[in-house]
């Protein structure tokens, strides 16, 4: 990539843990965060474990510093944007041209389930605050107003590769010179409709989700946010930190195979990994880890490992779903799991695979099933492929 754009902080927060240092822990010891619901009313309570975020609209609220009302989905937003912005350090921010780029499916569909209740019972019921901030980019303004962001604001909705086709947009800008510093990533809170909608689909698993097993069942549902904080070379070097790492490839392919199914044969998969490749002037046996999409359901895990047999043919490198930790966090996890893979080249972290019993017998690799430190980590792919065939990968290396 001519022109670099440098990763200057990240912010984190889901079922693992409320900030960084929470969720690394987590993902060294194993420990998972799905269980029984306990802040999402749903008919499903007992029966579908989620990975929800382990505190209260009130806590989050207070954490954020934002008012209780506004949707849960703005609330994780703001709490992992001002930990990537603090992690950053950046001086003079407000004199840089600034942009925030968020991504999430949701909106404030939380909050308009709970007037929806009120209001179907009695149409004089339901507070109208609770519907004003529904659609998708309201969350973006509201968080952009706390950060301080005024020169660029806008919102992503590309389904399950949000985050990541936010980051990568982001990055254009800055290599465009038309912006200096980007917090980009996404940010998705459990609601009614999401559950019901992919419980709809047969693709909910009723157990903690197994990515790449060859008895996987489906998918668990999370929350959360996650954001990077890229700069450009000439903020960078003012930084009192030097950057852990660069984007230095990304790409988006689209094979419109089917509404909500990835093609069998991987072919979006592909294209998006090697386009990320291409751009990033790697060839695929440097790449140290593989950040996979990993959901858990059976279409998902065989065309993606089937794009990864195509591309990877005699080096495959570590690799592992981190969902088997949180959960698909929709919109979120491209930005998560970005933050987790910048975490990988800071600390020399390969993740682990939870709940991998059989691997997947179409398949010539088996993907990681312990926590590992110290690895030599130069270059990570990240991959996140949507409904209606949208799919993204990223490519981080160290600085």
């Amino acid at each position: 990539m001519s022109t670099p754009v440098f990763i200057a902080g990240a912010g984190v927060i889901s079922a693992i843990g409320n900030n960084i240092a929470e969720n690394l822990a987590a993902l060294e010891n194993g420990a998972a965060g799905m269980g029984e619901m306990q802040y999402l009313h749903s008919v499903h309570r007992h029966k579908l474990p989620v990975a929800e975020v382990k505190m209260s609209n009130a806590e989050l609220a207070e954490l954020a510093g934002m008012p209780a009302h506004i949707s849960r989905t703005a609330l994780l937003s703001a709490i992992a944007a001002k930990e990537a912005l603090q992690h950053a350090a950046i001086e003079n921010f407000s004199k840089l041209r600034t942009g925030f780029i968020s991504a999430n499916t949701v909106g404030g569909m939380d909050k308009t389930e709970d007037f929806f209740v009120d209001f179907s019972g009695d149409p004089g019921k339901g507070r109208l605050r609770n519907i004003i901030h529904h659609e998708c980019g309201a969350a973006t303004e509201l968080v952009a107003d706390i950060l301080g962001v005024k020169n660029y604001i806008s919102t992503i909705s590309t389904a399950c590769s949000s985050s990541a086709n936010a980051i990568f947009f982001g990055a254009r800008l800055i290599r465009q010179n038309m912006l200096d510093v980007v917090i980009a990533g996404g940010t998705d809170a459990l609601t009614k409709f999401t559950l019901n909608g992919f419980n709809t689909l047969m693709i909910v698993d009723h157990h903690y989700c197994q990515p790449f097993d060859e008895n996987r069942r489906g998918l668990n549902l999370g929350e959360g946010a996650g954001y990077t904080v890229l700069v450009s070379e000439q903020v960078a070097a003012s930084l009192k930190n030097d950057p852990v790492c660069v984007l230095s490839g990304y790409c988006n392919a689209n094979d419109a195979y089917h509404q909500t199914a990835s093609s069998p044969d991987g072919t979006g998969s592909y294209l998006a990994m090697k386009g990320a490749l291409q751009q990033s002037g790697l060839q695929s046996g440097q790449i140290d880890y593989i950040n996979l999409h990993g959901t858990g359901t059976q279409n998902n895990d065989i065309a993606e490992g089937t794009a990864i047999k195509m591309l990877f043919e005699g080096h495959y490198p570590p690799m592992s779903s981190t969902k088997s930790f949180t959960g698909h966090t929709l919109g979120a996890s491209g930005g998560i799991e970005a933050v987790f893979s910048t975490l990988a080249i800071q600390h020399g972290l390969i993740y682990p695979n939870l709940r991998l019993e059989t691997p997947m017998k179409a398949l010539p690799f088996i993907p990681e099933t312990h926590f590992k430190k110290g690895a030599a980590i130069r270059h990570v792919l990240s991959n996140s492929f949507g409904f209606g065939g949208n799919c993204s990968s990223l490519i981080f290396s160290k600085a």
